[in-house]
Order: structure tokens, then C-alpha cells, then sequence
């Protein structure tokens, strides 16, 4: 197995898209504080509800861009692409939100598939037209990646206190 082989399959897929990673994240210690909805409600019912908040957003967004920032100097592509990941996480997650709301799901339960990879769709979505993505086993690598890190990092989180629910 050559290097530029692990290279394509796993290392660079996992550079790609660790600026989505870092801002799905980032609320988890950085977030709380104040409802991103400001508590509105969209035909009586909340539009995001509790747990997505103004800090947790901005957070988000700061992680991302600084994870641009620091793969910058190696792939300059990666700051816009990272810019556009990140935006993309945060529309995924929100939108996921959205979705629990309409469906009256209360806020911090578990919603399967869309909870682990809404964040990662929207991400590659928003990125996909300005190129620069892995190969096709590396976005089935990050898939599967990702399929195994998220229950796996909500459950320390959730451990650790930083979160209300292991999902």
C-alpha cells in the first residue's frame, strides 16, 4: 500500500472536511447562552429550539474558519472551501432542528440519520461546486468516519457533562 494511496483514501478526506467536523463540535464546548430562534415561534411552533444558540453558532463558525486558517498554508484552496463547510455544517445542523420542530420532536432528542449526518451533507453540498473533493472512497471513508466518531464523541461529551444526551 503506497502513501499516496492512505494519502487520497484517509488523510486527505479527513483534511477536507475537518473544518465541518470542528464546527459541528465547537458548540458542544463553546455554545449555550441565548436561542439563535430568539424564541420566535414559526405557526406556533419554535423554529430551532433551545440548544441552538448565538454563542454555539458563532462558535462554530470561528472553529471552522480557524481550521481554514491553519490548513491554509498547505492547501490554499481549503480557507473558502473551509469558509463554505462550515456555513454548510451549520445549515445542515440547523435545518435538522427545523425539521424536529415541524415533526413536534422536543428539543435534545434523538433524531437518527439526520443528527449524525445532516451537518456532513450540507457541508459537502455547499463545498461540491468549487471542487477540490476527495475521491469517491474518500467520501465513503469520511461517511463511514463520520458514522463511527459522532455517537462516539456525543457519548464523552455527554460524559464529560457537556451535554445533556449521549446523541
Amino acid at each position: 500500500m503506497s502513501f499516496g494511496f492512505l494519502y487520497q483514501i484517509f488523510l486527505y478526506p479527513i483534511i477536507y472536511i475537518f473544518p465541518a467536523y470542528a464546527a459541528n463540535g465547537a458548540p458542544i464546548l463553546f455554545g449555550g447562552g441565548y436561542p439563535l430562534d430568539l424564541k420566535k415561534k414559526l405557526f406556533g411552533k419554535r423554529i430551532f429550539g433551545d440548544h441552538k444558540t448565538i454563542r454555539g453558532t458563532i462558535s462554530s463558525i470561528i472553529a471552522g474558519i480557524i481550521i481554514g486558517l491553519i490548513e491554509y498554508p498547505f492547501f490554499h484552496y481549503m480557507l473558502f472551501i473551509a469558509i463554505l463547510l462550515t456555513i454548510g455544517a451549520n445549515v445542515g445542523d440547523l435545518f435538522g432542528s427545523f425539521i424536529k420542530r415541524r415533526i413536534n420532536m422536543k428539543s435534545g432528542k434523538s433524531f437518527p440519520i439526520m443528527d449524525q449526518y445532516g451537518f456532513l451533507l450540507f457541508a459537502l453540498i455547499f463545498a461540491l461546486p468549487f471542487g477540490n473533493y476527495p475521491q469517491l472512497f474518500g467520501i465513503i471513508f469520511i461517511i463511514i468516519l463520520t458514522g463511527i466518531m459522532h455517537p462516539l464523541t456525543n457519548i464523552c461529551a455527554n460524559r464529560l457533562k457537556l451535554k445533556d444526551v449521549p446523541w
